[in-house]
């Protein structure tokens, strides 16, 4: 990376300028910009436009994050990923439940987009581009099944557990939300132990295992870079974060739409780059790398963000609820059931991929039959 020239990274990372020429416009005009919502094609501009430049930083955070993970190798790299896209997760929701009207259930329903999206719409892509072109692939099923054997557990603790607590609204109480925050955080860093020291080969392709220190040597600078460039991109998004949630506020509060829908944006926000680093890896046949990241997305989704958020909701007094109802509650355990029989074998193929995208379009179904 050294041997780059300026003008050459200036070229290469251009969208940087787009991200921080929009977060100074809105610092400096956004009381003005955000005055006309409720004009349609003018919330149709603003939206489009925060949503493009926010989607656009996300997507070179994966492309430095997947730079980086060349130089640290598997599974490092999905590591430095799924930290950096949950960060992003973690900041946009906290900036939407902060702004306007208090909407409890925004945090379960991006979470359960989240997962939708990735076990059902990601996965089933994944599986479908990478079985038709190769028929068959394999990925070590020792990993699948560590990350499944976490994923569920939780997933079960605080998307389902609610619904059965003694609250009435259902949600929790202070000892509960302590309780699921520390056990959703334990075991996410117990999880992150077993993957980098004790059962690392768990989480490589076969064919990875003598090839993991061959290019080590010499990454220091080229790591620094990408990790900079990584921190760039990521800086802008904290602040139009903030900004997002003014026209997604309006449509939901204002607009009468479906409560879920800001969390499905919230969710195609965080889960597409992800999306297409999983695709691509499947398609180049290196499926140990695409279920590193659509099951690691999930696990720091659920690990990470939901101590985040019952932390921010304590500090700010803005109370969350967790548990799924009626067709989500459903569609969620039967996902769960899907991805287990799916990565029961260690060998995938396209009718699994099918299987997960049928889920995935009757969750959208079912959305918008309120």
């Amino acid at each position: 990376m050294t041997r780059l020239g300026f003008p050459r990274i200036v070229r290469r990372e251009w969208f940087l300028a787009i991200s921080a020429a929009t977060a100074l416009v809105f610092l400096l005009y956004g009381p003005r910009l955000l005055d006309g919502l409720d004009r349609p094609l003018w919330l149709a501009v603003i939206f489009g436009w925060l949503f493009a430049v926010i989607l656009g930083s996300a997507l070179a955070v994966v492309r430095h994050a997947e730079h980086l993970g060349e130089q640290l190798g598997e599974p490092y790299g999905t590591l430095v990923l799924t930290l950096s896209i949950t960060t992003i997760e973690v900041i946009s929701i906290t900036a939407i439940m902060l702004h306007g009207a208090n909407n409890p259930t925004l945090a379960r329903d991006t979470l359960f987009a989240v997962t939708m999206i990735v076990l059902n719409g990601m996965v089933g892509l994944s599986l479908l581009v990478g079985g038709w072109r190769h028929r068959e692939q394999q990925y070590n099923l020792q990993g699948a099944n560590a990350y499944l054997a976490v994923v569920i557990p939780l997933g079960i603790l605080a998307l389902v557990m609610p619904n059965y607590t003694v609250d009435p609204h259902k949600t929790l109480t202070l000892a509960q939300e302590i309780f699921l925050a520390v056990i959703c955080a334990g075991l996410y860093i117990a999880f992150i132990g077993l993957q980098t020291r004790r059962h690392r080969d768990y989480f490589a392709a076969v064919e990875d295992h003598d090839e993991s220190s061959s290019e080590v040597q010499g990454g220091a600078k080229r790591s620094t870079f990408h990790a900079l460039l990584l921190l760039a991109y990521m800086v802008p998004v904290v602040y139009l974060a903030e900004k997002l949630a003014h026209p997604i506020d309006y449509v939901v509060e204002t607009m009468g739409k479906p409560a879920a829908l800001a969390g499905l944006v919230m969710a195609v926000l965080v889960a597409t780059p992800e999306g297409i680093g999983a695709v691509r890896a499947a398609r180049g046949n290196h499926m140990q790398r695409s279920v590193n990241i659509f099951l690691g997305s999930v696990l720091s989704t659920i690990g990470l963000t939901i101590p985040a958020i019952l932390i921010i909701s304590q500090l700010t007094a803005h109370p969350i609820e967790l548990g799924l109802q009626h067709t989500d509650l459903v569609l969620f355990l039967l996902t769960l059931t899907v991805s287990l029989v799916t990565f029961s074998s260690g060998h995938t193929n396209v009718l699994q991929g099918a299987v997960h995208l049928i889920l995935f379009a009757a969750y959208l179904f079912y959305m918008f039959q309120v």
